[in-house]
């Protein structure tokens, strides 16, 4: 339990620090709403029709694979660095890893959430 009381500051000191700027944002920055500025803003384009549509789920789906298979490359990285050091575990391991990515990306193909239309 001693240990963790060394933790206690550093977590007091994070929450002082994100309310504190919370707060001096919100007295310090100046505040002078009209029209233009609260106006729904795209891509420096006018909008056309309202702001509040439904999109296909589609789109969400493709993103949060495209998501998985981006975090599986971010792990993979680090694994090759140090693939002679880690020996015929590590290999086991990370084939071990791909497979379950591999069953996800059949899943999800079988499903047809690759579809783009």
């Amino acid at each position: 339990m001693m240990e963790y009381i060394f933790v206690l500051p550093v977590m007091l000191l994070a929450v002082l620090m994100v309310f504190g700027g919370l707060l001096a944002s919100r007295l310090l920055a100046p505040r002078r709403p009209n029209p233009t500025k609260l106006d729904t803003y795209e891509c420096g384009e006018k909008t056309i029709g309202p702001a509040w549509i439904q999109f296909n789920v589609g789109y969400y789906l493709f993103g949060l694979i495209f998501l998985i298979f981006d975090v599986e490359a971010a792990f993979l990285f680090p694994w090759a660095v140090v693939v002679r050091d880690v020996g015929i575990a590590g290999l086991i391991e990370v084939i071990v890893f791909i497979l379950i990515l591999v069953v996800g990306l059949a899943y999800a193909w079988k499903k047809g959430a690759l579809e783009w239309v």
